[in-house]
């Protein structure tokens, strides 16, 4: 089992130590990152936390899955590795040019 999870649907008033804080009662916290948008310096609304074991993995989701933390439902679930190429709008190769018109 991976040891770092993801956490959704975050209020963006969620910081890296809040979201330590509330993991660190289910185990030892190694880290704890809400990721901010590079352009406005804003939460993007989701973070990572990875722990020290499985164990304290599954607790975490067990007891934090669905809890509201400042306003919000969390979800949190076991991260999923990054994946080559990484997709979006830059390597979706596709897209934005011209169509052809049929008359």
């Amino acid at each position: 089992m991976s040891k770092k999870l993801f956490i959704g649907s975050l209020s963006y008033d969620v910081t890296d130590m809040d979201l330590e804080d509330l993991f660190k009662q289910h185990g030892e916290v190694l880290s704890a990152k809400v990721i901010m948008d590079r352009d406005t310096g804003r939460s993007r609304g989701f973070g990572f936390v990875e722990m020290s074991s499985d164990d304290s993995i599954q607790a975490a989701i067990d007891a934090l899955n669905g809890v509201d933390v400042k306003g919000r439902p969390i979800n949190v679930s076991i991260a999923r590795e990054k994946t080559e190429g990484g997709g979006g709008f830059r390597n979706s190769g596709g897209g934005g040019g011209f169509k052809k018109r049929r008359y």
